[in-house]
């Protein structure tokens, strides 16, 4: 049994269950959207989001019909901007297959994520699942703000630290945040705990993102994701901030330069990358994957040992020991 395989146990039954009913919720007359969508259920990752979902449910309560509205919604409107997320950066792969709009162009690919969009919608209503809409739209609207604030940062490339995590908060970590709230919301936890998981899965969230910005300065054959790629997109990552944060002004204005105007040449970029490593980034950026590491783990801690708050707490090991 794989890891993963293991830390879904808990919750097998669930995610099967829901593994249809996401499939039949994205249902539509028009033959063309039917194609698309079992493509995209073809090719959907590892369950992560439903994962979180279904055990912060089982850990609070008893799975319940609301349970997988509310990992079909995040799932839904997740999708939908992924979706749109390969129109905006012009991509054609995602987890190894072909994006939508590789296959079929950009105006259908932003269709189908309209389409999405309006049918999580249209699942919260309904069910009368408003509290879960609520919950889930508040992440869909961060992760909107992270993504137009890291663009907005990326043109003068004046990242600070704090601008650093604020943008990741709300771009990476609100929607495991709203996993884990909707989740503890969905078996009718208290407005307290609900809160208390939207903490949980935030904390999380940021610590997925930090391993991320790791992979970038690693060996891109253990990690499955080549090197550089972040500075090639101009994005600011932690290992990066803290080599400015701790260079003089020649230094950061040389490497600021490569990372604007030379961010596609090999040498230049492996130069950034190198840089970092001396500079001690890669430790700095370790070192607070970790403490959000086991902030995360001392919230889960408050509650009563159960199958799926260990699961939990594998779920919050597996996001920083995962190789990819």
């Amino acid at each position: 049994m794989s890891k993963l395989e293991e830390i879904k146990y808990p919750v097998k039954e669930h995610l099967e269950i829901f593994e249809k009913k996401f499939k039949s919720s994205m249902k539509s007359n028009v033959a063309l959207l039917d194609i698309i969508t079992r493509y995209i259920v073809k090719r959907k990752g590892k369950q992560m989001r439903p994962m979180f979902v279904f055990l912060s449910a089982d850990m609070n309560g008893e799975v319940k019909d609301s349970s997988y509205v509310a990992a079909s919604l995040i799932e839904l409107l997740h999708t939908a901007t992924l979706v749109h997320d390969d129109v905006v950066d012009d991509s054609n792969e995602r987890r190894g297959f072909f994006s939508i709009n590789a296959l079929w162009k950009n105006k259908v690919a932003v269709l189908v994520g309209d389409f999405l969009l309006s049918k999580g919608l249209l699942l919260a209503l309904e069910n009368d699942e408003f509290n879960l809409l609520r919950i889930v739209s508040e992440a869909t609207k961060e992760m909107s703000e992270g993504e137009l604030l890291q663009i907005e940062k990326a043109r003068k490339l004046d990242v600070n630290e704090d601008i650093y995590f604020e943008i990741i908060r709300k771009k990476t970590a609100s929607l495991i945040a709203s996993c884990c709230a909707a989740g503890a919301a969905s078996v009718g936890s208290t407005e307290e705990t609900v809160n208390k998981m939207k903490l949980f899965g935030e904390k999380v969230g940021i610590a997925f993102q930090i391993k991320d910005d790791l992979f970038d300065y690693g060996n891109s054959g253990l990690t499955g994701k080549p090197n550089g790629i972040d500075i090639k997109e101009q994005k600011m990552t932690l290992p990066l901030i803290y080599l400015l944060n701790n260079s003089d002004w020649a230094a950061k204005r040389k490497i600021v330069n490569i990372v604007k105007n030379h961010n596609t040449n090999p040498e230049k970029v492996k130069f950034v990358i190198d840089s970092v490593n001396a500079s001690g980034g890669i430790d700095y950026a370790n070192q607070k994957m970790k403490l959000y590491h086991q902030e995360a783990l001392d919230i889960l801690a408050e509650f009563p040992e159960s199958d799926s708050k260990t699961a939990l707490k594998k779920l919050v090991d597996f996001t920083i020991e995962r190789k990819k």
